[in-house]
């Protein structure tokens, strides 16, 4: 059978399989399907709820297996989508965190009520805004959420948003033209992993084909942390920015999969239940009932809680 995996730049490790042909060894017949070339449907503003586009592709016969940030699986699942959880790459505090300009005169959390913050909506960045406002004892409703996708540092460079949910390697080009204040570490917050989804009945009716991505995955997530400067040019090449920039943002990250733990599974619910109660999901959900302790078992030992 022909396997569709899902795969886009901001998922480093599918990013590098796709490009080093790892998985063709042992399931000839993938076939790759850049999610920057499905439609996108109708993105609702910030403030209505969150884009589930890769979960309804998932579903919708665009492909079998999909890696993104926490975000997308949550809201995959509130919408009725049957997923199974794979796994998780280990906590990526270094990646990215929410950031204000220096002489913005905002000293914390709390003074972000009524601002205009930037974000790639239905990203992890979600989850770590609204982590961070419960924290502070604001709701979504005390901002103005911006959805200015992937990149939105020339925003914050213009004050046209008074912070800005960041990641390298975009954040680093702001860091060569202005000071920032860190407002909030991801470090103590949220573990900010990558993972892993696929379909319930692909996971039960597939288990080869999904063994085998595994494993794909794990091999080369080894070669790239062994070969940073290598892997990078797989992005710099494919137009995705500076190949430098690339090589610092992929030494800051980890590589290799991590079953998913009881951890993790509670801080996606913390999320699940702070998205439901913002409105941005129309129905509550359980996270545990998308894992299921076989498909961790083909991952191996299971991280420390």
């Amino acid at each position: 059978m022909t396997v569709r995996v899902g795969y886009f730049p901001h998922n480093n490790s599918l990013w590098v399989l796709r490009h080093r042909g790892v998985l063709e060894r042992s399931l000839p017949d993938v076939e790759w399907v850049d999610l920057r070339s499905l439609p996108a449907g109708d993105r609702p503003a910030p403030t209505k709820g969150l884009p589930s586009a890769h979960g309804d592709h998932l579903f919708g016969g665009g492909y079998d297996f999909i890696g993104t940030g926490s975000t997308p699986p949550v809201t995959a699942q509130a919408k009725g989508h049957d997923i199974v959880y794979v796994a998780t790459s280990g906590p990526r505090h270094e990646n990215g965190r929410l950031v204000v300009r220096a002489d913005s005169g905002i000293a914390a959390p709390a003074d972000l009520k009524g601002r205009r913050v930037a974000l790639g909506h239905g990203s992890w960045q979600t989850t770590l805004l609204l982590f961070a406002l419960d924290d502070a004892g604001l709701a979504w409703s005390d901002i103005e959420p911006v959805d200015a996708g992937t990149d939105a540092g020339p925003l914050l460079l213009d004050g046209e948003v008074d912070a800005w949910v960041a990641s390298y390697p975009s954040l680093a080009r702001v860091e060569e033209q202005a000071e920032v204040r860190t407002l909030v570490e991801t470090d103590g917050l949220f573990s900010h992993r990558s993972l892993w989804f696929t379909r319930r009945d692909f996971a039960e009716g597939h288990r080869e084909e999904l063994a085998a991505i595994v494993a794909a995955l794990q091999e080369s997530d080894a070669w790239i942390a062994e070969n940073p400067g290598e892997a990078a040019k797989l992005f710099a090449a494919g137009d995705e920015g500076d190949l430098a920039a690339w090589e610092d943002a992929l030494r800051r990250r980890p590589f290799g999969l991590e079953p998913v733990g009881a951890a993790f599974a509670a801080e996606q619910q913390r999320a699940a239940d702070l998205f439901h109660a913002a409105g941005l999901v129309d129905r509550r959900i359980t996270v545990a009932d998308a894992v299921l302790p076989w498909v961790a078992e083909l991952v191996g030992p299971r991280p420390a809680a």
